[in-house]
C-alpha cells in the first residue's frame, strides 16, 4: 500500500491585514500625530480596583488580546520616530 502524506495547510486570514500595517509608511506631520493620539502609549484597560487602600482587584492589560497589538505599536513607533527624527518636534506629548 502507498503511504499518503498529508501537508498541513494553514491560511492565516488576518495576515494581509498584518503585512498592511507593517508596510504603512509615515510621509505627513498630520498622520503621524493622529497616529499618535489614536494608539495609546499604554494599554488603557489596565486597572486595579481598590478600597479603603487595598487592592480588591486586579484587570490586567487586555490589549494583547489583540491580534494587531503588535502591528499597532510599531506604527504609533514609526509615527513617533517620523515626529522625532524627520521634524525634529517633542515627541513628550505623546508619552
Amino acid at each position: 500500500m502507498k503511504s499518503v502524506s498529508v501537508i498541513n495547510w494553514h491560511y492565516d486570514s488576518l495576515q494581509p491585514m498584518r503585512h498592511w500595517l507593517e508596510s504603512t509608511e509615515i510621509h505627513t506631520p498630520d498622520v503621524a500625530r493622529l497616529i499618535c493620539k489614536l494608539i495609546p502609549a499604554r494599554c488603557p484597560f489596565e486597572r486595579n480596583i481598590t478600597l479603603f487602600n487595598h487592592t480588591l482587584l486586579r484587570i490586567p492589560p487586555l490589549c494583547k488580546l489583540n491580534p494587531f497589538y503588535d502591528q499597532l505599536v510599531e506604527l504609533r513607533f514609526k509615527a513617533l520616530c517620523y515626529l522625532a527624527d524627520e521634524l525634529g518636534e517633542d515627541i513628550s506629548l505623546y508619552c
